[in-house]
């Protein structure tokens, strides 16, 4: 038989810890950073595209933002589109409300390949 294990409360403990750690780093660094020329750099070269069918795009500043937590936490596109759904704390950060969806690892990728040709 199978134990399964049972968090206790200093499991507890520590994630709330962690969660307020990266709350508070991800809040110092969208306080300490100006998006708005970041956003302008990308919008010349990623062109969003704008259809009257289908679901609207999502924003360059978004994606970016995106492939920052990749880098700094190491994460593949459909890891870090996991954990934007997931973790409140980086949908926070990337701009999301609770209740919308991350740009999936496709997107993602496609977001990247543009930049790094631009």
């Amino acid at each position: 038989m199978e134990k399964t294990s049972v968090p206790t409360l200093a499991d507890s403990i520590c994630d709330l810890r962690a969660r307020k750690i990266k709350r508070t780093f991800f809040t110092h660094i969208n306080t300490i950073i100006d998006w708005l020329p970041i956003e302008r750099i990308i919008k010349e070269h990623y062109k969003k595209g704008n259809s009257a069918t289908g679901s609207p795009s999502y924003s360059g500043l978004l994606l970016f933002k995106m492939s920052l937590l990749q880098t700094w936490y190491g994460l593949s596109d459909y890891e870090v589109e996991d954990r934007v759904n997931d973790s409140i704390s980086f949908g926070y950060f990337c701009g999301l409300t609770i209740d919308s969806v991350a740009p999936d690892h496709s997107t993602l990728s496609r977001f990247r390949t543009i930049m790094t040709k631009a």
